[in-house]
């Protein structure tokens, strides 16, 4: 005779079960995930600092994309001690399958390209998934400019991914209050208006109104004069720098030319001689992974807004 489990019993089960599922946001995807993952890989060095401060460093096998661009921020190094870079920069479908991965933490242009061969529609098949950072969801989507609650966003859905929800709305609420307080004591003025210089000179490579930089220097107390480039990061012209006249120039430090020497080239170019920025020397630096999302942007708003009004 076949045994049946009482019905009260039977119904705590399935409720258990089902709250064992987590689904999230991903861009234009929702993503199930029925336990969380246990080999985790992450993309770029602000994602991966976005894994290590919600304590997650014992569910990774690995981590990719940091050493072949960017070097890891001296004091989140001792997180990845114990893991190793499985690529120097963007990974192969190869070399995620042969971590035996089982979740990517990456994103459009952090990782993945559009009709590459990494993207979440070709791990599905090995059993990988995959959560996008949100900035990078205007390469396939319609969505909103940039905001500093992209970056909560991230940090509230591994911590529900993950199983650390806790641990994730005390970093948030933490960052926010860290906000509230700093912006406070800040006495501002009209909007100033920055300019974005990652990288180029026959023509700059800057920050657009998808890109985390424009939140940043808004929360600063400053106007992405390139606000309305309909894109994340992309390529502009010289001559449009010089029509919008930015009083502030912001410089993303990484690779092979340093921040000095960007600003070298911009003060001793005489096209940008009558620039407000170059006049009156006003040039900011931010690292990389202050510039992209992750819990370093906090302290980029600190910085551009002591550059933007003083101390």
């Amino acid at each position: 005779m076949k045994k049946t489990l009482p019905a009260a019993i039977a119904l705590a089960l399935t409720a258990g079960l089902a709250a064992a599922e987590t689904t999230v946001q991903s861009c234009n995807r929702s993503v199930t995930f029925d336990a969380p993952p246990a080999r985790a890989i992450s993309n770029d060095v602000n994602l991966t600092e976005m894994m290590l401060v919600l304590g997650l460093a014992d569910r990774m096998v690995g981590y990719t994309g940091i050493s072949g661009w960017k070097t890891l921020e001296e004091d989140m190094r001792a997180g990845v001690e114990q893991l190793p870079e499985l690529s120097a920069k963007y990974p192969s479908k190869e070399v995620l399958v042969g971590a035996d991965a089982d979740f990517f933490f990456a994103g459009w242009n952090y990782g993945m390209k559009v009709g590459g061969e990494v993207t979440p529609e070709t791990l599905a098949p090995f059993g990988i998934q995959v959560y996008e950072l949100t900035e990078s969801c205007a390469h396939i989507m319609d969505r909103d400019k940039a905001s500093i609650e992209d970056m909560y966003a991230d940090l509230m859905n591994l911590g529900r991914i993950f199983d650390v929800e806790a641990r994730a709305a005390e970093l948030v609420d933490g960052y926010r209050a860290d906000l509230s307080a700093f912006a406070s004591g800040l006495d501002t003025g009209e909007p100033l208006r920055v300019f974005v210089y990652d990288s180029g000179e026959d023509t700059p490579f800057t920050a657009g109104l998808y890109a985390m930089p424009t939140a940043l220097i808004e929360a600063a107390g400053g106007v992405n004069i390139m606000n309305d480039f309909d894109k994340s990061w992309g390529t502009v012209t010289w001559e449009e720098v010089v029509e919008r006249n930015p009083e502030v120039v912001v410089i993303v430090n990484y690779g092979d030319v340093t921040a000095e020497q960007k600003r070298a080239f911009m003060m001793s170019n005489p096209a940008f001689a009558d620039l407000e920025a170059v006049k009156n020397d006003r040039f900011v630096t931010l690292e990389y992974v202050e510039a992209t999302p992750g819990p370093r942007n906090i302290q980029a708003i600190k910085t551009l807004a002591r550059a933007f009004w003083g101390e």
